[in-house]
């Protein structure tokens, strides 16, 4: 069986710790774990075969991810831009031979009881070899209206239902036959895709002719991001193919379909309200969680109850209780309880504003390494930058900065020009404004710098690429 990871989605619910680019399956909430590691982890031993679906950035993160479990031969398909989960799912099945029975996994799903999924998926796997398309179906703890509903009449799926209002959830709640629609899918590769073609055949069509184009491309791609099987789909390609979920394309419109009660212990994680019910908690019911697990951080309370605190930091509170409490480097929330749902409004007015902040955090994670923000104002910017060993950023030039390196530790290999030298602990070098330069890590250890930059602009897209190991433009 070969499990599909889908890493899409940005997890807007969960800012200001999920950003654009460091979406919540790739943030480490449990023990110094995150969702996606939890994901490949939970189905590793159940199934033979690895396949992810991410864009481009998440591909680097998920790869550090996967060294870090030691864990290095996975299957990859990059996406441009995203199309929804049917694409996505479509194009990894156009992968795999006709028979190949897939199960697809959300990457940033909490699954605690390990026994009871593994049972039911094996179920799941008995109806896929006998040709449905199986969905598991989680039944219900409350009236949440955050989620769509499936109707059924044991494994026959009567109906599936949109996300209702409270009353309408409540309903379905007592009547005991309707369940949360989980996201998680089982079915051969060929028959998903034989019944997308009968149902949604337009996304059918565009998705083979991308897979087509994307596969004869694959040796290119493969030799510069340094995976054997690694497919990257063209941009043109990818956009052209309409966008659709699986439910609405295949799902709701198929006669193939089954649905699985899974008692399974399961969370989208949607909400800080959701993340709050899955922590550890206190006496006084107040959890405390460090996404940062280099850095440790205390709470201290007086009369405080059912607080989440979300913070890298040290964190006191007073007379207050229910709230959600979250501090990153650049951005503090605090909402009462019960609200958490409405987090993803305030993402979109900072959108609207065209704030960076829903996009990336104070360190951003490349696939050389990282960078840090130290301090910023109109003429300059202070940035920590670690290169990871035998990784360069891409050969650039700026048109309006200059910058000014200095190694802390680790030695860089320096191309300026035509001249290319070394630069070690404790000495520095300076990159005029326009000049070709690069930044090299060859040796066996991380290389950690400090860069001031000073110039008229400084913005990250002030970047003129001659010549890029990951192919970024």
């Amino acid at each position: 069986m070969t499990n599909i990871i889908l890493c899409g989605g940005n997890g807007t619910r969960l800012w200001p710790i999920s950003r654009t680019l460091m979406p919540k399956q790739f943030v480490k909430l449990f023990d110094g774990q995150s969702l996606f590691q939890l994901t490949v982890e939970r189905n590793h031993h159940i199934c033979s075969r690895q396949y992810i679906v991410s864009n481009a950035e998440q591909y680097f993160l998920a790869v550090d991810q996967l060294n870090e479990m030691k864990l290095r031969r996975n299957n990859f398909l990059l996406e441009p831009v995203g199309r929804n989960t049917a694409p996505a799912i479509a194009l990894a099945c156009f992968d795999l031979d006709h028979d190949d029975v897939v199960l697809v996994s959300p990457s940033d799903h909490l699954i605690k009881d390990q026994d009871a999924y593994v049972k039911v998926v094996d179920r799941a796997k008995e109806l896929a070899d006998e040709g449905y398309l199986v969905t598991f179906g989680i039944k219900p703890e409350y009236a949440e209206t955050g989620y769509g509903y499936i109707e059924a009449d044991n494994e026959d799926v009567k109906a599936f239902h949109e996300k209702p209002d409270c009353e309408v959830a409540q309903k379905y709640v007592d009547a005991g036959n309707y369940y949360w629609n989980s996201g998680m899918f089982c079915f051969k590769a060929g028959v998903f895709l034989d019944e997308l073609k009968v149902h949604t055949p337009e996304i059918y069509t565009a998705a083979q002719k991308a897979y087509e184009n994307a596969k004869s491309d694959e040796v290119n791609a493969n030799h510069t991001l340094g995976y054997d099987d690694m497919i990257r789909v063209k941009y043109e390609d990818m956009a052209a193919i309409p966008e659709d979920s699986i439910d609405y394309a295949v799902m709701e419109k198929s006669s193939k379909v089954k649905v699985l009660a899974s008692d399974i212990a399961w969370s989208d994680l949607g909400s800080f309200d959701a993340l709050y019910e899955e922590a550890d908690k206190d006496a006084e019911g107040n959890a405390s969680i460090v996404t940062n697990e280099e850095n440790t951080t205390g709470l201290i309370m007086e009369n405080a109850a059912n607080n989440l605190i979300v913070s890298n930091k040290m964190v006191a509170i007073v007379d207050v209780d229910d709230l959600l409490i979250v501090d990153t480097a650049d951005a503090l929330l605090i909402s009462r309880k019960g609200s958490g749902q409405k987090v993803k409004n305030i993402v979109k007015k900072l959108k609207e504003q065209g704030s960076d902040l829903p996009n990336i955090h104070m360190t951003a994670h490349r696939p050389w390494g990282t960078y840090t923000i130290l301090d910023e104002l109109e003429s300059y910017k202070v940035k920590r930058i670690v290169v990871h060993p035998g990784k360069r950023l891409s050969l650039q030039k700026h048109f309006h900065r200059s910058e000014h390196w200095i190694v802390v530790s680790g030695t860089a290999t320096v191309t300026r020009g035509e001249d290319e030298y070394l630069v070690r602990a404790n000495e520095s070098t300076y990159i005029p404004m326009g000049e070709i330069h690069r930044l090299e890590n060859v040796g066996k250890i991380p290389l950690v710098m400090i860069e001031a930059q000073v110039g008229e602009y400084l913005g990250e897209d002030d970047i003129v690429r001659l010549s890029d190991d990951f192919k970024r433009v």
